[in-house]
This record gives C-alpha cells, sequence and structure tokens, in this order.
C-alpha cells in the first residue's frame, strides 16, 4: 500500500474526519501509561494542538520544512506518546532547513506536535516506508513512554530517537514496574513477537524490578537469565537482532563520591548471558555510573526527577526520585545508550546512529 500526506499545516485547521488530518487539542492529559492515548502536543508548557493524521499501521518518513521567511525561529518537534525527534532546531530569518525521520505507527494515527520557543514549520510530508527497520524495546519505567499526565518524568525510550536516523522507526513496549519475568508473563513480549521482523533490533533492558523479586530460585544468574534468554531466541528466531542494555545506575553517593551499585549481581549476569550467547551488551551502568560521578551528587539532581513544590503541575508536592528522570535526564540517558551502542558489538545497529551524538547538556 502505498500512503502520501503533504500539506502545510496551519493552526487553524481542526481535525475533520472526512480530510483524516488536522490540529486538535487533548480535553486533558492522560495519567495512564497503559492506555498510551496521550497526545504530544501535551508535553509541551505550554500545552500546544497536537497534529493528527488517520495511516494505516507501519513505518513512515516525516519530512519537515522547518524556518520562517520573516524572523527567526527555535523549534521543537514531539511525536506519538511525547518522543522528542528535534530538539531546538534554530533557523534565522528567511532560513528553511529540511529534516527527516521515521515513526512508528500502530493505533491509526500519527501525531506530530511542534513547539519550543518560536516554532516555525513550513510543510508536512509523510510517506510510509515498509523497508523502514524498527527498533522494538522492551524494559521497564525508566526506559517507558511516560503518560503526558505524569510529565516531566520521561523514559530514555522516548528520547533515544533524537540519536537515530531516518531509517529506522522506534516501537516502544517498555511499561513501568515489569521485570524480565513479568513481561513475558503479561503476554508483552508474545505482543513484540508478533510485530517483529526479520532485520528489526530488539534492545532489552531490565533488573530495577527484577531485583525485587523473591520467589524460591529468583536471582541474577538462574531467573533472570532464563528470561533474558528467551528475549534473545525470539529475535533470533525472527531474524532480528538482540541487544542487551544493562540498567542504569540509581542516584545514591558513597561518602567519598562513588555511585553505589544498588542492583547487585544482575549487571554481571546480564554481561555474562551477553558474553555466552554472543549477544552485543550496551554497558549503561558503567557509562551511568561514570557520568553520575563526573556531575557529582547535587548536579545530578538535574537528571533525575527532583523537584520543588509547584515547579510542576503534574506534581504539586513536589519530587525527590532517584531512579526516574526528568526531561533533560532522559536525554541524557538516550545520549549513553547511544553512546554504548557506538562501543558495542551491535554494528548493525551502529549504522542507524546520528554522526554527532555530541556531549551532555546537564
Amino acid at each position: 500500500m502505498i500512503f502520501n500526506y503533504s500539506f502545510v499545516p496551519a493552526l487553524d485547521s481542526l481535525y475533520d474526519m472526512e480530510k483524516g488530518y488536522g490540529f486538535a487539542a487533548a480535553p486533558a492529559g492522560s495519567k495512564n501509561e497503559e492506555l498510551k492515548d496521550s497526545w504530544p502536543g501535551d508535553y509541551f508548557s505550554p500545552i500546544v494542538p497536537t497534529l493528527l493524521m488517520d495511516v494505516p499501521n507501519g513505518n513512515y518518513t516525516v519530512t519537515l520544512e522547518i524556518g520562517s521567511p520573516d524572523t527567526s525561529a527555535v523549534t521543537t518537534v514531539r511525536e506519538g506518546l511525547g518522543r522528542i525527534r528535534l530538539f531546538e532546531v534554530k533557523t534565522g530569518p528567511g532560513e528553511i532547513t529540511t529534516r527527516i525521520f521515521a515513526v512508528h505507527v500502530e493505533d491509526g494515527v500519527l501525531k506530530l506536535a511542534f513547539g519550543g520557543a518560536a516554532p516555525s514549520v513550513r510543510q508536512v510530508t509523510v510517506n510510509r516506508v515498509s523497508s523502514i527497520t524498527t527498533l522494538f524495546l522492551a524494559g521497564d519505567s525508566t526506559v517507558t513512554d511516560q503518560a503526558s499526565g505524569q510529565f516531566p518524568y520521561t523514559g530514555w525510550g522516548q528520547m533515544i530517537g533524537l540519536y537515530l536516523d531516518e531509517d529506522i522507526a522506534v516501537a516502544n513496549h517498555a511499561r513501568s514496574g515489569r521485570s524480565a519475568r513479568t513481561f513475558i508473563e503479561e503476554n508483552r513480549l508474545l505482543r513484540i513477537a508478533k510485530r517483529l521482523r526479520k532485520g528489526d533490533f530488539l534492545l532489552v533492558q531490565f533488573a530495577h524490578n527484577d531485583e525485587k523479586e523473591t520467589e524460591e530460585g529468583a536471582g541474577p544468574f538462574t531467573t533472570y537469565q532464563h528470561y533474558l534468554k528467551q528475549y534473545i531466541d525470539l529475535a533470533r528466531s525472527a531474524g532480528a537482532y538482540p541487544v542487551l542494555v544493562a540498567p542504569m545506575h540509581r542516584r545514591f553517593f558513597e561518602e567519598d563520591g562513588a555511585i553505589r551499585n544498588t542492583h547487585g549481581e544482575y549487571i554481571e549476569a546480564m554481561r555474562q548471558l551477553a558474553v555466552r550467547g554472543a549477544v552485543p551488551f550496551v554497558d549503561l551502568a558503567s557509562l551511568s555510573k561514570v557520568y553520575f560521578e563526573e556531575l557529582g551528587e547535587a548536579r545530578s539532581k538535574q537528571v533525575f526527577l527532583w523537584a520543588e513544590p509547584g515547579q510542576y503541575a503534574n506534581l504539586p508536592e513536589g519530587a525527590e526520585d532517584n531512579t526516574h528522570f526528568s526531561e533533560a535526564g532522559a536525554i541524557e540517558m538516550a545520549r549513553l545508550v547511544a553512546k554504548g551502542i557506538q562501543q558495542s558489538e551491535a554494528d548493525k545497529l551502529k549504522q542507524h546512529l546520528i554522526s554527532n551524538i555530541g556531549g551532555s547538556l546537564i
């Protein structure tokens, strides 16, 4: 099936079912991560309208002409469940730049939102491209697409697209509170299995919740490795590529300024399984340890969700969270994941990274 959309976005063009596209404002932000019904415009502050386009499920390239003929512009673009795809693209008066990225659609609606200090998008072109590779994510709350009503809580899966080229789309199946075991028992891995194609990738990051499981025999070198192997076997049976991602550390410092390992032997268990199964291993644990220690105890709060009471509408009582990330922190975690992919043996996935990952923004 061939599907093409090309038009000049006008904010006064309201969504119309007959036309199949237009702007709309959600009546409220979603608090339910499971429903996956958040709109990207709700992740901006202030909230902006969301461009809705009715399309068949699949992978698409989105081509945007960004800039203004008269003024300077600063444009940030989000798609789907608040995923940032273009971050603060700056253009001068009369400067028009073309940017392309891939989007995975699984609910029949391609959603875009344009925000930033002075956003300007002159043309939107959408093409369905079945040959685009899909990057599937399996993980927990540190990876998931957090609901808009939970903003600024953000998972690194919402930000990883910033570091990928236009030939790969992200399908984030991670969910809060899940372990490698419960993800499988709830048929979430089965859902991925039904969509996984030859040449796709499956990134797997668990441990935060696995280490809380206390049933008989549970542990890093027993049940944890047993369930992780099922992800590996599934990917390979489909002709896809599994990649194991070691969990990032929590924000707990020792007296000497070193990061405390709250994951016990789970990191080493994943590493050994990766070696034994010849699976690419992204050492996000080591990368995050170095990064947090470089920032120090005070600055590292910017990575995690620390907020004063009233600072965010969704967090009226504030927050002191040493596990989950702010939006800026999720961008940094996604950057470290990209850096870890570069350092790993995931050669085919490396080909989809942008050329300049850059350094920390915090």
